[in-house]
């Protein structure tokens, strides 16, 4: 167990970058070493938020600088190569969600971290609202009976309108580098949540189109339906919502749970009685976000779990591989993808 973590940021083209940062910065037993992008004004962002130093390559910076954890904020292409080159060295990942932008470099992943026996977390950006874990509290305990259908809903005007730089949609709009367009950016909330809940599903069936925004050349909707045993989970991503919605519903035989004002508020009725608003209490500090989450696993010795695992993040791609398969074939598709 290290007293203190060097943490080192690779990329920072991915906006949630600069929410990141001062979590790391603010993290009792972290110091940010230092930050690599090949984008100069956005080194230079790093320096002035308190980066001491920063390199212009992240192999050159892994050659300079001793770090045990690297955060990585390049596109969802690039993760697999960086995770593959830095495990060996022992060094710990958060990645931003979705972990990857292909299953087959999910499932490079997944190897490399295994094989050197490091920690991969993927950062979901909801993982952190009490409201999730109360719901999933309730659905266990059989609040609502047998679930049979949940809808979890992602939704913004567009990337560029809602005012992402052009370093994030730049490659977000490209379907190599994202590995889609809103199925990848946004149908990954549903995907993830499902396995969380309810484990991997047994088919994938999915539409996506160019509805609203005729400057694209990736899809702006997209709806993939899990398939389970007694149970429907929609997962629905949309860059044409205003204004934006992020929102997830239960229905269960007897009940029915759902999340307001992005997942801030939970409602629950129970047989016929009205909606009511109920209390998530408090997650502890160490779920306060990603950092404070990453390293408590590194000093209790404890691995990733639940939402953020490597697992979850993991069979989540191979849903949105189904889906995007599933939307261009025309048809359902059976899991696993061999």
């Amino acid at each position: 167990m290290a007293d203190t973590y060097r943490v080192a940021f690779i990329g920072l083209v991915h906006d949630h970058a600069w929410g990141e940062l001062p979590h790391w910065l603010e993290c009792p037993n972290c110091q940010v070493v230092a930050a690599a992008d090949p984008n100069s004004e956005l080194t230079q962002r790093a320096q002035t938020k308190g980066v001491p130093s920063v390199y212009s390559d992240w192999r050159e910076m892994a050659e300079a600088e001793e770090f045990e954890i690297a955060a990585i904020f390049v596109p969802n292409s690039d993760a697999a190569e960086v995770v593959e080159a830095l495990a060996p060295r022992g060094v710990h990942f958060v990645v931003e969600k979705p972990m990857a932008a292909r299953l087959a470099q999910a499932d490079r992943m997944l190897a490399a971290v295994r094989a050197a026996n490091v920690e991969l977390l993927i950062n979901w950006p909801i993982a952190w609202r009490p409201t999730l874990y109360e719901a999933h509290r309730r659905l266990v305990a059989g609040e609502v009976g047998h679930p049979f259908y949940m809808n979890v809903y992602m939704g913004h005007q567009g990337p560029k309108e809602i005012g992402c730089s052009e370093y994030f949609y730049s490659w977000l709009y490209d379907a190599t580098k994202n590995g889609a367009g809103a199925l990848m950016d946004y149908c990954c909330y549903g995907a993830a949540l499902a396995n969380w809940w309810f484990g991997r599903p047994t088919a994938v069936q999915a539409v996506a189109g160019l509805l609203t925004k005729d400057y694209l050349t990736v899809e702006d909707n997209a709806i993939i339906t899990l398939l389970y045993p007694n149970l429907f989970v929609e997962t629905q991503g949309s860059w044409s919502t205003v204004p934006g919605h992020h929102d997830m519903v239960l229905r269960g035989d007897a009940g029915t749970l759902y999340t307001s004002e992005s997942y801030r508020t939970l409602h629950i009725a129970v047989g016929n009685k009205p909606f009511e608003e109920v209390a998530a209490p408090p997650l502890p500090e160490h779920q306060s976000n990603a950092a404070h989450y990453l390293t408590w696993c590194l000093r209790e010795g404890r691995p990733v779990e639940g939402f953020c695992s490597a697992q979850v993040g993991r069979d989540a791609q191979e849903v949105l591989e189904a889906g995007l398969l599933s939307a261009s074939q025309g048809r359902r598709l059976e899991l696993p993808l061999s």
